[in-house]
């Protein structure tokens, strides 16, 4: 504990030290700075060229207030927006001028969803209920990328939520025009009340990424983003139609071809025509309901393949569009360590290898405005040769209090049927979970969960909590987290990275912009204590690490370099065998260093590489990960990556063992509607290839058709095996 008292005086002497901090946090102001919007009787081509007369006779906002590299000061290249609307959409026709004109656009590549952090950026951000916790946030680039997203608390993005809603751009000498068309419908808001003005919280910002120079409106201090909505302005003026019925209704149609080889033998082969679909109703403004028939999830992404070393439980995310929206209001989102509920769960066997399983009918059901949120989600999961039919439910009720606080709680309930056949049988397992988000102030956090399990297999209860604090300021950060999971917390519809442990990390860094390197945007020295210990028996020692970074910087352009060094303390009293490696039970205590680079990433070649080496456990490992990325223009990206272990004479026998992690994917857009990308990845370990080949059309608004092509070969069994799919999709979306 000596080390991390002097290690924290260290960061505030460097933190005071600092010539360059930029001012510190502001309050929200009392009084939110107001912005009119004008209806507009002609009609708005949304062509990304501002030409309708319309446009020159509305208010203009100018005042935008910079955030990065510093906080406050002369901006460099000035935004400028207007605001229409008519009886269906709401406009917004946004010039953002650029200092070099078309030759200062940085753009990575044309995808929906795009990184805001590599390419140019506009975006809008809109709290229609005034909830202050929530925004929705419509974000284009100089090429007319799309990304939609929703925000809770700031603290919980949801960046798979799609709207309907168009945008254009044009890119001129000094800079590029975009003109967004936002329908109504895509925004919950309350019916007007009559005599009573409209008026919604409304945040702009942008960033000119060849100067790393963020801009917002209205002001929000550098330590927060744009949907920190209670600093929000006021968008006035509006005269909104009635909510009316609002349906949306998306059919697909597709046909899969599978098959899976040994050797040269066909063991299983699939070849189908399949329909379905989802169902989008807006009930009202504050509810909406969701229906999923014989739901399939083709064009989702696939997950990347990981050697884990560590000895806890690999979290992969979610990548299925139909759990992702919303994912943000169940309790424990947003973690990687304690879920009560993770929706990757619905969907496979209810057996050890967890192969996939279809789904016949899901619903989820939403309604929340400015004081709760009530949240509903039910699947029925179809029977397979290995496993029966499940039934997935979980309920959440959050109460909202105060500006930025809420208080909840969630029930998850899975329900397995018996089967005959299976000699299984019927088995259910239930969690009730409270949890709770404070912020006392704009840069204090709180927040907390505790959940229950009881399942019928076993008859056992567990339990498993987490409580956060933290302090985020222009100057530092500060934060502590605790995690508990007993030994019988048992979520069948969640995640735990590991049973039976106690989790303590204290830790901060300070934030510094110093004068005297100018070269330097930020650099942020700092340290975590990461504690694991039994929660049954709290003497048990398991693991702790001290993980220092003394250099973590960001320079003017973006390229951002890491030193740092971690002592490590393990106690092995279990069976543990990373990646083959067997360890002996005893206590290790080692060292690992981490040297870290990579270059300003919006450039058209950019590059990274991680070097991490020292003792590990009785012998040692070296880890080089290196990554090559090329975009000449942003209708091509081609990137490479590297992964290399290099481990010797560890555990019982003292063994070495070499792993490479080869990975290539090429991007190719016409527009950002129609795109192809492909997906390689070999890994020497199971000596597994596989192929991801998709192609997307955007042929209408959300409207799409697919091509997707996946090929796997495992070449370390003998014969070989190898599984190939193709599957062609087509959607249509169509809102009423």
């Amino acid at each position: 504990m000596l080390r991390i008292t002097v290690l924290f005086c260290l960061i505030y002497g460097l933190n005071s030290w600092s010539q360059e901090q930029g001012a510190d946090n502001f309050p929200p102001p009392e009084i939110p700075v107001a912005i009119k919007a004008t209806r507009t009787t002609g009609k708005i081509a949304i062509d990304g060229k501002l030409n309708e007369p319309e446009w020159q006779n509305t208010e203009v906002v100018t005042n935008f207030f910079r955030v990065e590299p510093v906080q406050g000061g002369e901006i460099k290249n000035p935004t400028t927006v207007r605001v229409l609307y008519d009886d269906k959409n709401l406009y917004f026709g946004v010039f953002a001028k650029d200092s070099l004109g078309k030759k200062g656009v940085r753009m990575q590549d044309l995808r929906r969803d795009f990184n805001s952090g590599e390419n140019d950026v506009f975006g809008i951000q809109i709290d229609a209920q005034n909830t202050k916790q929530y925004a929705a946030s419509f974000q284009t680039t100089p090429y007319g990328n799309q990304l939609d997203l929703q925000s809770f608390n700031d603290s919980n993005t949801d960046r798979d939520w799609n709207a309907l809603w168009s945008v254009r751009t044009q890119r001129t000498d000094e800079g590029y025009y975009a003109e967004f068309a936002i329908p109504f419908k895509s925004i919950r808001y309350d019916k007007p009340i009559e005599g009573v003005p409209v008026e919604w919280g409304i945040t702009f910002y942008r960033l000119a990424r060849k100067d790393f120079e963020k801009t917002v409106f209205p002001e929000i201090p550098q330590s927060f983003s744009q949907n920190r909505m209670v600093y929000a302005a006021k968008l006035t003026g509006l005269e909104v139609p009635p909510p009316s019925a609002n349906i949306r209704i998306e059919p697909y149609a597709l046909y899969q071809y599978d098959e899976n080889k040994v050797g040269n033998t066909i063991t299983d082969k699939l070849s189908e025509p399949k329909i379905g679909g989802d169902v989008k109703w807006a009930i009202n403004p504050n509810a909406v309901l969701d229906l999923t028939i014989n739901t399939d999830f083709a064009q989702a992404d696939v997950d990347r393949a990981v050697n884990n070393l560590e000895r806890f439980n690999i979290f992969f995310p979610e990548r299925r569009q139909f759990f992702l929206e919303n994912s943000g209001i169940w309790a424990g989102g947003g973690n990687s360590q304690v879920r009560p509920f993770f929706s990757r769960t619905i969907g496979l066997e209810n057996t050890f290898n967890a192969a996939p399983a279809p789904l016949d009918v899901g619903a989820r059901y939403t309604d929340r405005n400015e004081n709760r949120t009530i949240a509903a989600l039910a699947v029925r999961q179809r029977d397979t040769d290995n496993s029966p039919a499940s039934t997935f439910g979980v309920a959440r009720y959050t109460q909202n209090y105060g500006k930025e606080n809420n208080v909840g709680a969630m029930v998850t309930y899975r329900l397995d049927d018996s089967s005959e056949d299976l000699g299984v049988s019927s088995q259910n397992n239930t969690t009730i979970s409270i949890d709770g988000f404070i912020r006392p102030k704009p840069e204090i956090t709180l927040s907390y969960l505790l959940s229950t399990s009881l399942d019928s297999e076993t008859g056992d209860t567990g339990y498993a909590g987490r409580v956060f604090a933290g302090a985020r300021t222009n100057k530092y950060y500060l934060g502590y987290l605790n995690t508990f999971i007993t030994n019988s917390y048992a979520p069948d519809m969640g995640f735990v990275f590991q049973k039976d442990v106690m989790y303590h990390s204290p830790g901060g860094y300070a934030i510094v912009r110093p004068k005297w390197l100018p070269f330097v945007r930020r650099w942020d020295p700092g340290a975590f204590f990461n504690y694991y210990h039994d929660f049954e028996d709290f003497g048990n020692f398991q693991q702790a690490s001290l993980y220092i970074f003394p250099i973590y910087t960001w320079f003017k352009d973006n390229s951002f370099v890491e030193v740092s060094f971690t002592p490590t303390w393990q106690n092995i009293n279990f069976n543990f065998a990373p990646l083959g490696l067997e360890i002996e039970e005893g206590d290790y205590r080692y060292t690992r260093f981490l040297l870290r680079y990579n270059s300003d990433r919006s450039k058209k070649l950019s590059g990274s590489i991680r070097y991490d080496f020292g003792n590990f456990y009785n012998g040692t490992r070296t880890t080089v990960i290196a990554g090559l990325r090329y975009a000449p223009l942003p209708h091509i990206a081609l990137s490479a990556d590297y992964e290399h272990n290099n481990i010797n004479r560890v555990g019982i026998l003292q063994e070495d063992l070499d792993t490479d992690l080869y990975t290539a994917s090429l991007r190719l857009a016409l527009n950002p509607r129609v795109q192809l990308s492909t997906f390689y990845q070999y890994n020497s370990f199971d000596e597994q290839g596989r192929w991801n080949v998709r192609f997307s059309w955007e042929y209408m608004p959300l409207s799409f058709i697919y091509l997707v092509f996946n090929d796997t070969q495992t070449d370390v069994f003998d014969p070989v095996q190898r599984s190939t799919q193709f599957i062609s999709k087509i959607t249509f979306l169509k809102q009423f």
